[in-house]
């Protein structure tokens, strides 16, 4: 649920119904809205390339949220997920011929139909026994890809080279348009994932999700359909990573089982613990945050590369070791993640100068 400012008061359900009730948030919305104006035009392709990835990641962080954060069924499929979306989508686009976008929506309602087949153990399982059955999700889809049987998916070479991003007679352009074009279909799609799932939880069918995640008995006490909603955010939750997937192939132009391992899934799983769980502005925290990392990581060694060459030596083993120090330090000190770390500023600033 929402929390609501100190000294905010509704006089109508119209007002109660808004998304924003202050005009500080208000504010905070057109500077998000103007910061996303202005990026193409001061970054190079470089940085434009990284915000393009952050942007996939956030409607892929969203949906895994949706599914752990707000209704508390734990998954570790997100790397197999992501693999049906980019797997449908190429082949419906660029073997059959069918237009981009339509395909990609296509891949969307077959990884939430996957999704809601693999969510089926969360019926009789919780917590770890339903991550481990997740995990296997992940190792099937993993095993059928690399396995490729008659050779279907990539025709016996391993991967698939995917054709430029086109529709209704516009195709993505070159190096120099490539990356800013781009971000402008993954700013549209990815604000549109965030409006959708922010919206998704003032309905009775997002309320039911958090019913369960808080206790799943006296959810069912009170009439809500258990199957009803863990299949249901098995199949919302798996329809964004689906949408993840497609974008990734698309945008990537090649696609292969490396992009789609078990450390994908850790990874997205790393981005809804510190940006906050049950939060949709903690999934773009997350997102944002895990994605630049390992990038402040490797600039910083190839600035200290000759004071400290064991930083650039060693630079895959210190990503992985500086990552799951972040973890640990996030589930120690605060386990609700950057999401609550802002609202704490905020909180200060609101109260000052009194404590609270």
């Amino acid at each position: 649920m929402a929390m609501t400012a100190t000294g905010v008061h509704h006089r109508s359900y119209t007002s109660e119904l808004k998304l924003r009730a202050t005009r500080a948030e208000y504010v905070r919305l057109a500077l998000m809205g103007v910061l996303l104006v202005v990026l193409p035009f001061v970054l190079d392709n470089y940085w434009m390339s990284i915000a393009n990835t952050i942007l996939i990641a956030v409607i892929g962080a969203v949906g895994l949220n949706i599914l752990v954060g707000y209704t508390g069924q734990i998954s570790l499929g997100q790397g197999g997920f992501l693999a049906v979306g980019a797997y449908t989508s190429v082949i419906l686009s660029d073997r059959m011929g069918m237009p981009t976008p339509l395909a990609i929506a296509f891949a969307v309602i077959m990884t939430a139909v996957v999704g809601t087949f693999f969510g089926l153990p969360g019926l009789r399982l919780k917590g770890l026994y339903l991550a481990i059955a997740t995990l296997a999700s992940q190792q099937i889809i993993e095993f059928l890809i690399r396995r490729d049987i008659g050779d279907f998916l990539t025709g016996g070479l391993g991967y698939i080279n995917v054709e430029r991003f086109g529709f209704l007679g516009f195709q993505v352009g070159g190096r120099d348009v490539f990356e800013r074009q781009w971000y402008v279909i993954l700013a549209i799609l990815a604000v549109l994932s965030v409006m959708a799932a922010r919206n998704l939880f003032r309905t009775g069918l997002g309320r039911s999700f958090m019913a369960v995640r808080d206790q799943d008995i006296a959810a069912e006490a009170i009439g809500v359909n258990l199957t009803r909603a863990k299949l249901t955010a098995f199949a919302v939750s798996s329809g964004f990573v689906g949408l993840a997937g497609a974008l990734t192939a698309h945008y990537s132009e090649v696609v292969s089982w490396e992009k789609f391992t078990l450390q994908v899934s850790i990874t997205y799983l790393a981005m809804i613990i510190v940006g906050g769980l049950g939060s949709i502005a903690g999934s773009v925290y997350g997102a944002i945050f895990i994605t630049l990392l390992p990038v402040v990581i490797r600039n910083v060694a190839n600035a200290f590369e000759s004071a400290v060459p064991f930083l650039s030596n060693q630079l895959p083993a210190v990503q992985n070791a500086i990552f799951g120090l972040v973890i640990i330090l996030f589930l120690i000190i605060e386990p609700r993640g950057l999401n609550r770390l802002w609202e704490r500023i905020k909180e200060y600033f609101r109260f000052w100068p009194f404590r609270y």
